[in-house]
C-alpha cells in the first residue's frame, strides 16, 4: 500500500493526474513522433524515398494529377499523401525532413483525435491514457516510419466513425460541424489510400446501426443528410479521379484479368487491378507477401506493447448502446473485427491493421480509466517480460563487448530477399554479431527497460504505471530511431548518392527497379536507365504508349559501358559475379555502402 501511495505521488503520476488531457497526449505524442522526422536516419530505399520523390517530381513538373517516377506513370496510389509532401517542399525546401515532418504532424494529430474522441465517450483519464496508447505502443512506430498514408488513412477513419456518433447523438449542439467533418474525412480518404478509405467507415457505421436500431431510418437521413454528404464527397474528391483517368487513356476497359505486357489506361489499374485484383490476390505485377492469417491476428499483441497485456480485459466492458461510453465501445469492437475480418479475407500485411489501433487504445484506455490501480497480471506479466528483454540487452551488450566492428553493420547481417516484400522482412537478417554496431541503442534500449521493471515493481496505481510507461517507451522508440541510424548504410543508399554527387558528370544506370536505389535518386534528384528493372511498382506504367524507354538488358549495358563517355552503375553486391564477367572487368569502384556499389566505366 505504502509504496503505491509514493508510486502515485511522484512527480510523473502527478502531472498525469492533473493536466489537461489534450497537453499530455500532445506531449508525448510530440516527444515520440518530432524527433522521428527532424532528425536522422536518412530516407530509406524503396516505398520510403519513392513516395518523398514523387512529390518532388509533382512540384517541380507541376503535374498534380498523375504521379511519375524516373519519367514513367506511377498509377496505383492517390496522390493526396504526395501533395502534403509537395507542399511541405514548398514551404520548407526539398529536404528529407520535410518530406517526413507532414506524416509526424498526422500521427500527432491522430493521437490528439483518439484522445479527445475518448474525452467525448468516456472522460479525462480515459481520453489521457487512450492518446498515450497510441503514442506510445510499438506498432504506430513501426508501421509510420517510413512515408506511406496509412497513418493518415486511420485519422480520416477515426474522425468520420467520431462525426457519425456526434450527428446521430441527440444532444450534440453543433452538428452542422460534424457534418462537414464526416464527409470531408471521407473525401480525403479516398484521395489517401482509395475506395477502402469509404468502405471501412460507411460499413462499420452501417453494421453498428443494424445492431443498435438507434433511430428510425427518416431521422437517420435527417440527421446525416447522405445526399449533401455525397456531393461533398464528389466535389473533393471526383476531379483527381476524372483528370486521371482524362490524361492516361484508356478511359474505361474492363478487363477481368492481370497480366504482364498490358496496358488498359488509369482506370483498370486503380480501380480494378489496384482495389478488386489486389483484394482477390489476383493483381499483376506481385509487389507484396501475404502475412499468414493467424499471425496476422496474433502479432497485435507484440504490435500493441507494452499495452497489450490489458488487452484481454479491454474487452471485457459493457456495450450496451444505451450511454455515450457503451455506443463507442460497441463502435469501438465492430471497427476492429470488421477491418481485421475484411484483411483476413484479402492479401495481408502487417500495417494492414493500423486502421483499427485508435479503436483498441479507446477501449484499452476506457478500461484502466475505470481502475484505480493497474490490473496485477498484466502489471507483474509485463514487469516479467520487461526484465527478461533487460536481461538479454546485458547478454548482448555482454557478447559484443569485444568484437571489432569493421565497416558498416551489412557485413555482419544475413540476406533474405525472399521476406522483404514484408514491411518488416529485414529483421530477418539481424545477426548475433551485428548486435556489436547497435552499442549505443541497446544501452538507451538498457536504460529504458531498467525504468519500466523499477516503476511496475514499485508502483500500483493505474496513473503512476501509465506515466512509467509512456517514459520506458519515448527512451526506447529513440533507441529504435539511433538503430536506423546504424542501420542507415543497408536500408538506404544515402552514402552512395554523395558519391556520385561529388563525381564528374556522367550517364546513370540503375541495376535493378527503381526501389532498389530509390534514395539515391532522391538525394542527387537524378534520372536513370534500369538494368534489368522493368519490374515491380514501374512495370505496369512503362507499357504505356508515351513511356520513356529507359529498361536495358545485358547486351545494351555492355555497349553503353564501352563507350568513351563516362558512365556510372548502381549495382547490387549479388550482381557483382554477374558484372565481372558480363563487363570483363572494366569498372572502377567509386564507393561502396552496405555492401552495394557505385561503379564507373572510367
Amino acid at each position: 500500500m505504502r509504496t503505491g501511495h509514493r508510486g502515485s505521488r511522484g512527480p510523473l503520476g502527478r502531472f498525469f493526474e492533473h493536466a489537461r488531457a489534450d497537453t499530455i497526449v500532445l506531449l508525448v505524442s510530440c516527444l515520440i513522433f518530432l524527433p522521428l522526422a527532424l532528425s536522422p536516419p536518412h530516407l530509406m530505399d524503396d516505398v520510403d524515398a519513392v513516395q518523398a520523390q514523387i512529390a518532388r517530381n509533382m512540384l517541380q513538373s507541376g503535374d498534380w494529377v498523375t504521379a511519375r517516377l524516373n519519367g514513367i506513370a506511377y498509377l496505383e496510389k492517390s496522390p493526396l499523401i504526395y501533395w502534403v509532401m509537395a507542399v511541405s517542399y514548398k514551404v520548407f525546401g526539398v529536404h528529407d525532413w520535410a518530406a517526413r515532418l507532414p506524416l509526424a504532424l498526422i500521427n500527432i494529430a491522430l493521437c490528439w483525435v483518439t484522445a479527445r474522441f475518448a474525452l467525448w465517450a468516456f472522460g479525462r483519464k480515459a481520453a489521457i491514457y487512450s492518446g498515450t496508447i497510441l503514442a506510445t505502443c510499438i506498432g504506430i512506430f513501426l508501421f509510420t516510419r517510413i512515408l506511406i498514408p496509412d497513418a493518415a488513412l486511420t485519422l480520416t477513419i477515426a474522425l468520420a466513425l467520431w462525426a457519425m456518433l456526434r450527428l446521430l447523438d441527440a444532444e450534440e449542439q453543433r452538428p452542422t460541424r460534424w457534418f462537414f467533418i464526416l464527409y470531408i474525412s471521407l473525401a480525403c480518404g479516398l484521395l489517401l489510400k482509395g475506395l477502402i478509405a469509404a468502405v471501412f467507415p460507411v460499413v462499420i457505421g452501417g453494421i453498428y446501426l443494424a445492431i443498435t436500431r438507434q433511430t428510425s431510418l427518416r431521422e437517420l437521413v435527417r440527421r446525416l443528410r447522405p445526399l449533401s454528404g455525397l456531393a461533398i464527397v464528389l466535389v473533393i474528391a471526383a476531379p483527381w479521379h476524372i483528370l486521371a483517368t482524362l490524361r492516361n487513356p484508356p478511359y474505361f476497359d474492363w478487363t477481368m484479368h492481370s497480366s504482364p505486357g498490358e496496358y488498359h489506361g488509369f482506370f483498370w489499374f486503380y480501380f480494378l487491378n489496384e482495389h478488386l485484383f489486389r483484394f482477390l490476390n489476383m493483381r499483376y505485377p506481385r509487389d507484396y507477401n501475404t502475412v499468414p492469417r493467424l499471425w496476422f491476428w496474433l502479432l497485435h499483441f507484440v504490435w500493441l506493447f507494452p499495452w497489450s497485456l490489458t488487452l484481454p480485459l479491454a474487452f471485457r466492458q459493457s456495450y450496451r448502446a444505451n450511454d455515450r461510453a457503451g455506443r463507442t465501445r460497441l463502435l469501438s469492437l465492430v471497427w476492429i473485427l470488421f477491418v481485421l475480418c475484411f484483411f483476413t479475407l484479402s492479401t495481408t500485411q502487417e500495417y494492414y491493421s493500423l486502421p483499427i489501433y485508435p479503436a483498441l487504445a479507446m477501449l484499452l484506455g476506457s478500461q484502466l480509466a475505470t481502475r484505480e490501480r493497474y490490473p496485477k497480471f498484466a502489471r507483474i506479466a509485463l514487469g516479467s517480460v520487461l526484465a527478461f528483454c533487460l536481461a538479454a540487452v546485458v547478454f548482448l551488450l555482454g557478447y559484443t563487448a569485444k568484437l571489432p566492428t569493421p565497416g558498416d553493420i551489412s557485413v555482419a547481417l544475413t540476406q533474405n530477399p525472399n521476406l522483404y516484400t514484408l514491411s518488416l522482412g529485414h529483421m530477418s537478417d539481424l545477426t548475433l554479431r551485428a548486435f556489436a554496431y547497435l552499442r549505443l541503442p541497446l544501452v538507451l534500449a538498457g536504460c529504458a527497460l531498467l525504468i519500466g521493471v523499477v516503476g511496475l515493481f514499485r508502483a500500483r496505481r493505474t496513473g503512476a504505471i501509465v506515466a512509467v510507461l509512456a517514459v520506458t517507451m519515448l527512451i526506447f522508440i529513440q533507441a529504435a530511431r539511433q538503430a536506423l541510424i546504424t542501420f542507415d548504410p543497408y536500408l538506404g543508399s544515402y552514402q552512395l548518392a554523395e558519391a556520385l554527387e561529388s563525381s564528374p558528370p556522367g550517364q546513370l544506370i540503375e541495376g535493378d527497379a527503381y526501389y532498389a536505389f530509390s534514395a539515391t535518386f532522391f538525394y542527387t534528384n537524378r534520372t536513370a536507365l534500369l538494368w534489368n528493372g522493368r519490374s515491380a511498382n514501374l512495370e505496369y506504367g512503362s507499357y504505356a504508349p508515351d513511356a520513356r524507354q529507359v529498361f536495358i538488358g545485358d547486351a545494351e549495358l555492355k555497349n553503353l559501358w564501352l563507350r568513351p563517355q563516362q558512365t556510372y552503375l548502381l549495382v547490387y553486391g549479388t550482381d557483382m559475379p554477374h558484372l565481372t564477367n558480363l563487363l570483363e572487368k572494366r569498372f572502377r569502384v567509386v564507393a561502396t555502402s552496405g555492401g552495394n556499389y557505385l561503379l564507373a566505366n572510367q
